[in-house]
């Protein structure tokens, strides 16, 4: 099996609990004995999706089919993975808990959201980070005071702060299992103003006793956080833990429809959705708009998928063309804006960070770890 073969084996594995055609297709490629299960691990391992694949296998009654050392690692770390999640389940609940008697409502975001709202038929399939929640801009700050008040700190120990345009830092309690994210945007200011806490306070729902967003906007943001935050559109890549979630909530909205709202948007969500619908062996509920601009994004990615050196290189060139561009707007923005100065200032007199860099360019050598 080769990386595409792989990839597009795992993608239908996590949509037989759903998808009859699927589960058949799949049943017969097992049967074969042909499935490279070190391969499988790999990606399943690096697209964060690993007991997604186990429970859809487990629910279909394929286990049968895997090595047995496989699977007892699969229940392994499922297992460890449904235990994390009860306690960020019961971290989340805490937190809204306390917010709300202080009138301040949090819209749960991402896999938190997910989780809190039963969007999965077992908890243990979401691999999540960090609890992620977003306010309006005039309870952000009372948020922050909120946490910071209820011993939350910062996760990174420094006197000054980025001035993120979407979050602040991130914060911990001790003896708490996840990191949390208080958010006043969704994404970059280039698109900001398309998707923001205004658009999806309007039709936020409340499940649970949480609050979440609609299933509309739930499965923008699911191809957002790929796509735009974390630069997808540029790498023409897939994220099959932001594709399973896409592909759960497809049963619940029409996915097409969900970002024809949207201007610049529009094209860099259906081109994920594009790829969604390909990779997950062409499921109705992930028909996308057949433009001009999604049938080559295709082709780009098929092509990316079956070239592994074209594929390395294309994302090497991309990270450094982004992170230059990154650091020249920080320049830009620091000529302008006094808050931007003053981090850039305190970032480059740090004495640590300095250190670090050097050690980055090959100037200085690490000190040996005792």
């Amino acid at each position: 099996m080769n990386h595409k073969e792989t990839l597009f084996f795992v993608a239908k594995c996590l949509t037989i609990s759903l998808e009859e055609k699927n589960k058949q297709e799949v049943e017969q490629q097992l049967k074969t004995q042909t499935v490279d299960w070190d391969a499988v691990v790999r990606i399943s391992t690096a697209h964060y999706v690993f007991p997604a694949l186990y429970c859809n296998l487990k629910r279909a009654n394929f286990l049968s089919y895997l090595p047995k050392e496989l699977v007892e690692y699969m229940q392994h770390i499922t297992e460890l993975n449904r235990e994390r999640n009860q306690q960020i389940i019961e971290q989340a609940k805490e937190i809204n808990e306390l917010l709300l008697s202080h009138n301040i409502t949090p819209i749960f975001l991402k896999g938190t959201g997910n989780l809190l709202e039963n969007l999965y038929e077992d908890v243990a399939e979401r691999m999540v980070g960090d609890i992620d929640f977003i306010f309006s801009k005039e309870n952000y700050p009372k948020a922050i005071k909120v946490l910071t008040e209820n011993n939350y700190s910062k996760v990174v120990k420094i006197n000054y702060i980025f001035p993120n345009f979407k979050h602040y830092p991130r914060l911990q309690k001790e003896n708490k299992i996840a990191a949390v994210e208080i958010h006043k945007e969704l994404l970059i200011e280039k698109y900001a103003k398309e998707f923001n806490y205004r658009l999806i306070a309007k039709d936020a729902q409340k499940i649970n006793g949480v609050t979440v967003m609609s299933f509309s906007n739930q499965l923008a943001l699911s191809i957002i956080a790929k796509q735009i935050n974390d630069a997808g559109f540029h790498y023409k890549n897939i994220a099959l833990r932001n594709a399973y979630d896409l592909f759960l909530l497809s049963k619940k909205t029409v996915a097409k429809e969900a970002f024809k709202k949207f201007d610049t948007l529009q094209n860099p969500l259906n081109c994920f959705l594009a790829i969604c619908y390909v990779t997950f062996n062409n499921i109705n509920s992930l028909a996308y708009t057949k433009t001009v601009e999604t049938e080559k994004y295709v082709a780009v990615y098929n092509n990316y998928l079956l070239n592994e050196s074209k594929r390395n290189s294309v994302y090497k060139r991309k990270s450094t063309e982004l992170f230059i561009k990154n650091r020249m707007s920080i320049i830009y923005k620091s000529l302008f804006d006094k808050e931007h100065r003053q981090w850039l200032l305190k970032r480059i007199t740090d004495k640590n960070w300095q250190q670090e860099k050097l050690i980055q360019l090959g100037i200085k050598k690490s000190k040996p770890s005792s």
